[in-house]
């Protein structure tokens, strides 16, 4: 461009080079723009952008003087002006013909615009030749592809094709179809002299107008041959050559250049009504007048103007903003005069009268039958109207092609559109991220580009369209309810319709006018040939004038399909066909042959799996150093080639790294969703082969960037959680094994093309599906670490996350696992020993595993303040010690166990320790109630059962009896301490019944105690008042319990020997008469603890006499009891002479008294008798239940008469 374009260099896109207008007013500045903005007509609607432009500011025209001569040329003629754009390299003038792959490089400039926002991206004469299409006898023939929801128009020029098709032998089968079908008597026809005569005066009139001086002189003397000439070889070297020779790595941004250039001086965004078009302008715009911009037009004085031009400088103006046109007249090209008209007054100029209403219905018409019959991305559609003919028919060259049977890298459409499918989708992808609805339309973008390609000429847009459809399937984050409904609205590739619009409901009388001012034409076509071919067609070209004649059914941008998937699986399949398709592009197109022999992909790959029971741990170090290798620090990048031959940095270098990467998410998230699933086998082979795929990546790679560790750190991490699941679920192991084993063809074919840049057997070690527990465990551990060491590695340490919380949290889990697993071991040998003597060297090594494990876990836990959990390895750590204790129980062979040793007393007080260092870490229950409950039952118990054992196994040969009675009443009053009687859980009758068994026991040591204290009287009056107390709570707690009969019996006959004990030291009568009532008192309450054992044993034998009628009386205890009927009949044995001796003592002594007996004594005499009499009868072999019963009968009598004298005998 010359220096003329002023302050602003040409080529720079202008961002508000023009407003949008849409009223009768005029906007602009006349210093300011290159484009001033006219008003539309006020019955059409009409704004226009400029996007782009190339053109200097407009510049005044210079008015020609009269009688100058354009037959003469101007001294600047031919010579590059920055004005008049492309008018200034050819003497066509303002250019006409359109290249054939003219939109494609508007497309290619304006990415953002193609596949949504835009209905048409095409040549401005293209459009103009469409909406004249009811006015005009000349022929159309265009080609139409669609691009999501944008239509793209080029001119097909049938003519060169042809030419071309002779020399080249392309495109017979379509001269073929177009002789057979069309036009049977086809011959190329040439442009008229006069055709070029006026197009060389017009481009001197134009130079004229920027020259303005006159001077003139001749440039040829044979100026109309050459002009011919000229104008062939602009024909001839419209087609690119290039389109269909391209080769594989002239890829996206190298595609065919030439002819896909965007060579319009400027770009401009129009809205027609509600058509939104990205149309190219070369049309030369002047500045003067009254309005900031004017085009220059150039008319014979002799032919009057026709509708047809009318319509053509009217739509020229509306689409480039322009207000005014000038016009200059002139006769046998002498200048003759000028005329200025008002774009809005062009529709009313004498004998080019048109109405703008009509060119409306006629543009949304066409739109509406083009969007509806060009239904397939990809195709190359065919809109045609012969000349002369009414008849416009559409056909689908694409599959007009492959009937003939052609390659179709013929079609000299298909790499320019493959491409545009390509970059359309690229661009659509950076919007994706924010918003899903354009996931539809990508799919189908990209699915149509891989359709037209063969994968040996262009393997790089093949494997990175499959790549981002492998995108396009979120992996992270299941679907998102807000966009679900139009993401799975519709279910097909193309989102309208094919079906055919052919539309002959009218026949419209309007008359054609004359044909257009182009002489070059196609023969007639007498009468409509056979339609089977044509996808849809126009019977008339006047019904385009009806309004909404062809008013599409769908949607103007109607939304595109999706196929939305809820299972994970099924998502991550999808994904993992993408790569496999990619990949193979890739491997397709590197040369050098690998020195791996040739694999079978029908061969499957075997996931080895091994007993490990016997491998020890040294060997399995030495493979958890592996894990760590591939996760170092960030390599030297590598300058030789790869294993199969691939260059580093190349384009398939780049596309494996991310293909690798991608499979390897995806068999991450197939692993994450299995284990989900419970499918531990399953979730094995898959997490092995994402291991696989990551394991290609860094033999592939040269730097490992920070995401991909932190990725490899959660592998490891799912690892090592399934390596735990499958130690827990050992039972399960051969159906584990079996998900194992299984393969797709897929996954044989993915892992085919990994062996290609590596053997994958670093990560065997972890994925190995072991057979030993242990193993799997001490496997799962080591995946942790080495996660964990990933984690604070140099290269990861400044990328805080919270991955390491959740690996610390895992590696005390797995410590955990690991200590109660040793435990275990080391309970399970306590149990085997038949004699225990001293303890065993392989138990004290199972304990020191155990405890490590528990204060590794312990730090983790600290390390990332998690009380809850340092609670739990607290509490495991002190039922540990309760083991330790429990092992230093001596038992001889006699099964008979010594004294309780100092070894039990030293680990039964570290537990305690252990189990209030877990409360002190939970600080309260409100922070986590279901662990501080359970450490608070722990230390209950470990209280309780060390107070059990002092009792029952007194040290008596290190201690005094006193000391001993002090330690097993501290140990009860602080196991009783933590039963929580108030909270409402599934524990709660666990702890009422220990309580009850504490105060029962207090109660029966202060028994003891009472009976055997010889001298000191205060003393003996302290353990009887403990006695009774511990005795009465003891009663009200198994009151409470209702389902322990024999220990409410049990304290309660107790209770009554107490009684007895005490009567038997009073010497009056009176005090002894009070003793007894108060033990007949207490004997009367047994009968709530005879009646819940009636009560079990007659359900107990109904059960049991169901299923078998000749059921016994002398039952067993059945499956539903929790009677001992031995207990039972041991209490009952001594119940009965217990009971008799109250009542005959009570008897003698109410006979003996010395005062008159009331009334009242006398009738509890007459009961006692009378009550001792039937105990005295009773069968002694009578069945059990019969006795209850009369036990009861005989306490229910008593019952009435005891209670109302001597109250306070009842404590």
């Amino acid at each position: 461009m010359s220096a003329s374009a002023g302050d602003r260099e040409p080529g720079i896109p202008l961002d508000n080079a023009n407003e949008e207008i849409c009223g009768p007013t005029c906007i602009g500045e006349n210093n300011k723009h290159d484009l001033a903005v006219c008003s539309s007509n006020t019955e059409i609607k009409s704004s226009a952008v400029v996007k782009y432009s190339a053109a200097p500011p407009p510049t005044s025209y210079a008015l020609l003087q009269e009688k100058t001569d354009l037959k003469l040329p101007p001294a600047n003629w031919l010579r590059e002006n920055p004005q008049l754009g492309g008018a200034g390299t050819t003497i066509l003038g303002s250019s006409s013909k359109s290249k054939p792959f003219s939109s494609f490089g508007m497309a290619y400039d304006f990415i953002d615009c193609v596949g949504d926002d835009v209905d048409v991206v095409s040549d401005s004469e293209n459009i103009k030749k469409l909406l004249k299409i009811p006015y005009s006898k000349s022929h159309v023939s265009m080609a139409v592809h669609r691009v999501g929801r944008t239509l793209l128009l080029d001119e097909l020029d049938i003519q060169e094709l042809f030419m071309r098709s002779s020399q080249t032998g392309d495109w017979t089968w379509l001269k073929d179809f177009y002789q057979r079908l069309i036009d049977q008597k086809w011959q190329r026809k040439k442009k008229s002299k006069e055709h070029w005569y006026q197009k060389a005066i017009l481009s001197k009139f134009l130079y004229y107008s920027i020259n303005g001086d006159g001077a003139a002189e001749p440039v040829s003397e044979n100026l109309n041959e050459g002009e011919e000439e000229n104008g062939a070889e602009e024909f001839s070297s419209s087609w690119p050559t290039t389109i269909t020779n391209t080769q594989s790595d002239t890829e996206e941004s190298d595609a065919p250049k030439q002819g896909l250039r965007n060579d319009f001086v400027r770009n401009i965004m129009w809205t027609f009504e509600d058509i939104h078009m990205l149309v190219g302008s070369n049309m030369p715009i002047f500045g003067g007048g009254r309005y900031p911009a004017v085009s220059l037009r150039l008319r014979d004085n002799n032919k009057p103007i026709n509708i047809l031009t009318g319509i053509d400088y009217w739509l020229d103006n509306l689409m480039c903003n322009v207000p005014e046109l000038v016009m200059c007249f002139h006769v046998n090209g002498i200048v003759q005069k000028y005329e200025m008209i008002k774009t809005e007054d062009i529709p009313h100029l004498e004998n080019s009268t048109f109405s703008t209403r009509v060119v409306k219905d006629i543009a949304q018409n066409i739109l509406s039958f083009l969007k509806s019959n060009c239904t397939k991305e990809g195709h190359t559609y065919w809109l045609f109207k012969a000349s002369g003919s009414d008849i416009v028919k559409l056909y689908d060259l694409t599959t007009l092609c492959e009937e003939a049977e052609e390659e179709k890298c013929q079609n000299p459409f298909t790499l320019p559109v493959a491409v545009l499918l390509y970059k359309v989708a690229s661009n659509l992808m950076l919007k994706a991220r924010q918003n899903r609805k354009h996931y539809g339309t990508i799919r189908t973008l990209l699915l149509n580009c891989v359709k037209l390609l063969d994968q040996e000429r262009h393997p790089q847009i093949i494997a990175s369209a499959h790549y981002m459809l492998s995108e396009l399937f979120q992996l992270d984050e299941p679907p998102e309810d807000d966009g679900g409904e139009s993401l799975r609205a519709g279910g097909s590739e193309d989102s309208y319709s094919d079906e055919d619009r052919v539309e002959d409901e009218e026949d419209d009388d309007e008359e054609l006018t004359e044909d257009s001012d182009e002489n070059g034409s196609y023969g007639n076509c007498s009468s409509p040939q056979d339609d089977s071919k044509a996808v849809a067609v126009i019977r008339s070209v006047g019904e385009l004038s009806v309004p909404e004649k062809y008013k599409s059914t769908h949607q103007i941008r109607p939304s595109c399909a999706f196929p939305v998937s809820q299972d994970k699986e099924e998502r991550c399949r999808h994904v993992l066909s993408c790569v496999l398709k990619g990949l193979k592009a890739v491997d397709g197109s590197i040369k050098k042959e690998s020195d791996l022999p040739a694999a079978d992909p029908n061969t499957p790959i075997p996931l080895k799996y091994e007993d490990r029971s016997a491998v020890g741990s040294c060997s399995a170090e030495k493979g958890i150093s592996v894990l760590l290798e591939r996760a170092g620090p960030l390599q030297a990048d590598q300058k030789h080639p790869t294993r199969s031959g691939m260059i580093p940095g190349s384009w398939q270098h780049h596309m494996k790294l991310q293909l690798y990467l991608k499979a390897s998410k995806a068999y991450y998230v197939l692993s994450d969703a299995a284990t989900n699933l419970l499918k531990y086998g399953r979730a094995l082979r898959y997490i092995k082969l994402s291991l696989q795929c990551y394991d290609a990546y860094c033999s592939v790679s040269g730097t490992l960037h920070p995401q991909v560790l932190q990725f490899h750190s959660q592998c490891l991490s799912l690892c090592g959680d399934i390596q735990l699941m499958l130690a827990q679920n050992a039972s399960n192991r051969a159906a584990y094994l079996e998900e194992y084993s299984y393969q797709t063809k897929e996954d044989q074919e993915i892992l085919h093309s990994l062996h290609r840049e590596s053997s994958c057997q670093a990560f065997n070690m972890a994925t190995d599906l072991a057979m030993d527990p242990e193993y799997q465990l001490f496997v799962s551990s080591k995946c942790y670490e080495a996660a964990y060491e990933l984690l604070v590695s140099e290269a990861l340490k400044d990328h805080a996350s919270d991955q390491l919380g959740q690996v610390l949290k895992r590696l005390g889990n797995i410590r955990n696992e690991m200590g109660v697993y040793y435990m275990n071991q080391a309970a399970a040998m306590q149990t085997e020993k038949e004699v225990k003597k001293s303890v065993s060297v392989a138990e004290q090594e199972m304990w020191k595993k155990s405890f490590a494990f528990f204060e590794k876990g312990m730090k983790d836990f600290e390390a990332i303040r998690d009380s809850t959990n340092t609670a739990l390895l607290l509490c495991n750590t002190g039922r540990l010690m309760r083991i330790c204790a429990q092992a230093h129980c001596a038992i001889s062979a006699t099964q008979s166990r010594g004294e309780f040793s100092p070894e039990e007393a030293l680990y039964y007080n570290k537990a305690i320790d252990y189990y209030l260092r877990a409360m002190k870490s939970l600080a309260s229950r409100e922070n986590h109630p279901a662990v501080w409950d359970s450490v608070n039952w722990e230390l209950s118990t470990t209280y309780f059962t060390l107070a059990t054992l002092l009792q029952d196994y007194a040290p008596l040969s290190r201690k005094a009896q006193e000391q001993i009675e002090r330690e097993v009443t501290e140990a009860m009053m602080k196991s009783l301490k933590y039963c929580d009687l108030q909270t409402e859980s599934a524990r709660q009758p666990l702890y009422q019944y220990r309580a009850a068994t504490i105060h029962h026991r207090l109660a029966s040591m202060y028994h003891s105690c009472f009976r055997n204290q010889v001298g000191d009287e205060h003393l003996r009056k302290q353990h009887r008042s403990l006695a009774e107390l511990h005795y009465s709570k003891a009663v009200c707690l198994f009151l409470s319990l209702k389902d322990a009969p024999c220990e409410l019996l049990r304290t309660l006959l107790e209770r009554v020997a107490f009684a007895e004990f005490t009567m038997a030291g009073q010497s009056s009568s009176a005090a002894k008469l009070k003793s007894l009532t108060g033990a007949l008192e207490i004997m009367t309450e047994t009968r709530y603890a005879f009646q819940l054992i009636h009560k079990e044993l007659q359900e107990e034998q109904i059960e049991l006499s169901a299923p078998n009628p000749a059921g016994s009386a002398d039952v067993t205890s059945g499956p539903t009891s929790g009677l001992n009927l031995q207990e039972v009949m041991k209490l009952i044995g001594v119940f009965e002479p217990s009971f008799s001796f109250l009542l005959l003592q009570l008897i003698k002594l109410m006979a003996t008294m010395k005062r008159k007996p009331s009334n009242k004594d006398e009738e509890l005499l007459k009961t006692y008798k009378n009550v001792y009499s039937k105990l005295l009868r009773a069968e002694k072999n009578a069945p059990l239940l019969s006795r209850l019963g009369l036990y009861i009968e005989l306490l229910q009598q008593l019952t009435p008469q005891t209670g109302s004298d001597d109250t306070s005998t009842h404590s």
